[in-house]
């Protein structure tokens, strides 16, 4: 991708990925125009996500004091067709980010479903056995919520067609518009290295950030958990498809 199709470009680090499987009902009401739920071995997933954003470039321009952040979101898989090709992406049911410009810039330009709160994060890049990792933001609520992860050995590539393939390589992302239409846009890095994880957990506040409907889904222990090393990623500007 040029630089001058590039909204934005960044360093995405140590991503803590816990994973649940949930019914198709739980999701079809974020669904985007045009796309479809995107399924691994007849399995649906939703994701949350917790990773360091580093090094951070708007239209190639760094923002003083928005550079290096942290972020935590909650995200589903979809598909889209266009033409012969298959394009798999990302939707978004929350993200959650320090910085109320952040979140602004986000909501404006793509209609994406950012909030801004405190937020902290403490990372343990022991060898052995393996990193350490946690996020954790505090809701309007005043009630600290995190994601922890702790990993063993050493990174490595996925294998082809595995559960971890699936999570990583989804390189677009839609976001639902408020005419009902769809935004595309897409998300470049190379593969990601990932550990799988030994203990994994979240612990928080379900209802106040995503609804009562994930209470259960997300109180439960995941369905799967692993860490990621990340990459340098651009994400392009994003167009209307559908209409």
């Amino acid at each position: 991708m040029t630089s001058s199709r590039a909204f934005l470009t960044a360093e995405w680090r140590m991503l803590a990925m816990l994973n649940y499987e949930v019914d198709a009902g739980l999701l079809s009401r974020f669904v985007p125009a045009d796309t479809e739920l995107d399924l691994w071995r007849g399995k649906l997933f939703v994701s949350l996500v917790g990773f360091r954003f580093l090094n951070t470039r708007v239209l190639g321009i760094p923002i003083p004091g928005h550079r290096n952040f942290d972020e935590v979101n909650l995200r589903f898989y979809v598909r889209r067709r266009e033409g012969q090709e298959i394009r798999r992406g990302v939707v978004f049911i929350r993200e959650i980010v320090p910085r109320w410009a952040i979140a602004a810039v986000a909501r404006t330009v793509y209609n994406e479903r950012y909030v801004a709160l405190p937020m902290r994060h403490q990372i343990e890049h022991q060898r052995v056995p393996g990193p350490a990792v946690e996020y954790g933001w505090r809701t309007r609520r005043a009630r600290w919520s995190r994601i922890s992860i702790k990993v063993a050995g050493d990174p490595a590539l996925p294998q082809e067609g595995s559960e971890e393939q699936f999570i990583t390589e989804h390189y677009w992302g839609y976001a639902a518009q408020r005419n009902g239409g769809c935004v595309e846009y897409r998300v470049e890095h190379p593969p990601w290295k990932v550990w799988s994880a030994q203990e994994a957990s979240f612990e928080g506040d379900v209802e106040e950030l995503y609804g009562k409907d994930f209470v259960a889904v997300l109180s439960r222990p995941p369905a799967s958990a692993f860490l990621a090393e990340g990459s340098e990623v651009t994400v392009g500007r994003g167009k209307v498809v559908g209409k």
